[in-house]
């Protein structure tokens, strides 16, 4: 939608419908609750909103390439989506989710993050949006809920325990991680992952890219090195946000080897 002023926005609209389902319109207005708390350039902006009964919308800045899932599965987009662009999208992302549990009081989880709820600019720049089932975590309660999410980004406890933490998060972040790296969903990578120890990590990256270069090829391997270290079914030994997104501001990244001597197994231990 085009404004008086000339300004390019995104309307999130709920349909009467819609806005008469007690779950659409809780979700509605959990966002606002939630985006007008949030203030971090790698989260999407929340410009204004109508919460009327038959009248509920959010205004958005505009994100001119759309979801990351979108650009993934178009093979023009992807390949323009090269390995710079990709590293960076990661570390925005890292950088956002960390600002949610560790600088946000109390702390935020969002609980769906999923290449189609991160959005791209025209420069290819990653922005978290969709906070309907965001979270604020409660230290003086047992934080359980309802299963929310997406199938394929949850976190495996969450079948069992029901209860939200950072850690949930951190499990999400590395799939989407997996899938900018290999330009697809990594769930046959996941569920065969036991067979797949002497696969190596040239081999599950996107090729419709051509191999990526010394400089990039060292933060790609720290990406799929954090990646598998997100992957431990037990929470408390999954690294933190914080860690992670220190992690890529550090400069003493491990020097990688070439990627196509590196296993899968060597990056899982």
């Amino acid at each position: 939608m085009v404004l008086p002023s000339g300004k390019v926005v995104a309307i999130k609209k709920l349909h009467r419908l819609e806005a008469e389902n007690p779950t659409f319109d809780k979700s509605l207005k959990n966002e606002v609750k939630m985006l007008a708390e949030i203030r971090h350039r790698n989260i999407v902006k929340l410009l204004g909103y109508c919460l009327h009964n038959r009248c509920m919308f959010l205004i958005y800045e505009y994100m001119e390439r759309g979801s990351l899932f979108s650009v993934l599965s178009n093979d023009v987009e992807a390949v323009e989506f090269n390995w710079m662009k990709r590293m960076n999208v990661i570390k925005s992302i890292a950088h956002a989710i960390c600002y949610m549990h560790h600088e946000c009081i109390p702390a935020i989880v969002h609980q769906d993050i999923t290449s189609n709820n991160i959005l791209l600019n025209s420069e290819f720049e990653g922005f978290v949006s969709n906070f309907g089932m965001a979270k604020f975590l409660d230290p003086d309660s047992s934080n359980q809920t309802l299963v929310a999410g997406t199938y394929g980004y949850l976190a495996p406890e969450l079948a069992y325990t029901m209860v939200v933490t950072e850690k949930c998060d951190v499990y999400s972040f590395r799939v989407v991680a997996l899938e900018i790296l290999m330009g697809r969903h990594p769930g046959e990578l996941m569920t065969s992952l036991s067979s797949s120890q002497s696969v190596m990590l040239n081999e599950i990256l996107d090729q419709r890219l051509p191999p990526p270069n010394r400089l990039v090829a060292k933060d790609v391997f720290f990406v799929a090195a954090i990646s598998f270290a997100c992957l431990h079914t037990k929470p408390k030994s999954r690294p933190t946000m914080k860690w992670v997104s220190q992690e890529f501001l550090s400069h003493k990244k491990p020097v990688a080897n070439p990627l196509h001597s590196v296993s899968l197994w060597q990056l899982r231990n």
